[in-house]
């Protein structure tokens, strides 16, 4: 007598919860250069007063803080380029 195999389909791995993060988009969106530079320098002038063992982690924050910087200018390049490309028209798409 032949036997049945169940075969089922493998369920789909469960959705990734999407990351939203409102406060930094609408930052980016509305940001110029000169905003995010004065950003983080708060931050670096207390970085700079850390002596001590707080001084390797203050070293690895202000790492952490350059890499922050230097992402958020590519997204407002990216931002200015959309916006340029908007108002040069429909001709100028690829």
């Amino acid at each position: 007598m032949a036997t049945k195999k169940k075969t089922e389909a493998p369920q789909p791995p469960p959705a990734l919860p999407r990351m939203e993060f409102p406060n930094i988009e609408r930052f980016i969106e509305a940001a110029s250069a000169h905003e995010v530079a004065s950003l983080f320098s708060p931050i670096r002038d207390g970085l700079g007063s850390l002596k001590g063992p707080r001084a390797e982690q203050g070293k690895k924050v202000g790492k952490a803080i350059s890499r922050t910087e230097e992402l958020l200018s590519y997204l407002l390049q990216v931002r200015e380029k959309i916006e340029s490309e908007r108002k040069g028209g429909k001709g100028a798409r690829k």
